[in-house]
């Protein structure tokens, strides 16, 4: 099925390029110059993924992407002028699946925006599974994360938003529970060969990781940093296979 991309970008020529640029790569595009309409956008037509400038008019760019993640885990990429640090976090922490800066050539933007779709929920074929096809589940503490149905589920059975990002890090760490993982292992086996340009964006994941999973970030016992090394996994996982 063709993927639904919505642009929101107030500048005509920047609409324009994002627009041709996504039509030349087959997906099916939706321009918004503001963002007023997004949510009812998202909710009447699905959307894959939605590049966003933050400098909008009225409503702006980090606003949006607060609204879409209380209601939806559809991709999100934010296009900005703004390239410092703090932008960039604030951006990433609150849900962004990456960032990329103007200016920018289209054939980053295009990259960026297959990176992010394959690594979405909506691609079934990159999720691991067990030899005899059997779907896989992982149990720690009190939680169940299914790595067929890309879910995250607590002790009642309440059901967790990830996004793209954070489930591939997280099924990407407790696959390998109980390793120091770099920095640079965890960008590889989540981002491939198209790395997001902020370089603290495993860091910035994992903080919203702990967060969501109720891991103490001042004295964690699910996500552990090692000083000099990365990050480690340290909650005892066991791996569940099944079939429907």
């Amino acid at each position: 099925m063709t993927k639904h991309v919505t642009i929101v970008e107030d500048d005509p020529d920047v609409r324009a390029l994002l627009a041709r640029s996504m039509g030349a790569e087959g997906y099916r595009v939706t321009a918004l110059e503001t963002g007023t309409d997004i949510e009812g956008v998202i909710s009447a037509d699905p959307v894959d993924l939605v590049i966003l400038d933050i400098g909008l008019p009225g409503i702006d760019g980090l606003t949006i992407t607060q609204q879409i993640r209380r209601h939806s885990d559809v991709a999100i990429i934010i296009v900005s002028g703004r390239g410092d640090l703090a932008d960039r976090v604030v951006g990433l922490e609150i849900g962004a699946d990456d960032y990329v800066t103007k200016p920018f050539e289209p054939r980053e933007i295009q990259a960026r925006v297959r990176c992010v779709l394959r690594r979405g929920r909506r691609e079934g074929d990159a999720v691991p599974q067990a030899a005899d096809d059997a779907h896989q589940r992982f149990s720690f503490g009190n939680w169940v994360l299914d790595a067929t149905a890309q879910s995250l589920h607590g002790a009642e059975g309440h059901a967790v938003s990830l996004t793209s990002g954070e489930f591939k890090l997280l099924e990407t760490m407790v696959t390998r529970a109980n390793r120091v993982l770099t920095r640079d292992q965890l960008m590889d086996a989540c981002y491939g060969n198209h790395s997001p340009s902020f370089d603290r964006s495993i860091d910035v994941c994992i903080g919203r990781l702990r967060r969501k999973l109720q891991d103490d970030p001042r004295n964690p016992a699910i996500i552990r940093t090692i000083r000099n090394g990365g990050y480690m996994f340290a909650a005892r996982v066991t791996r569940q296979a099944y079939k429907n």
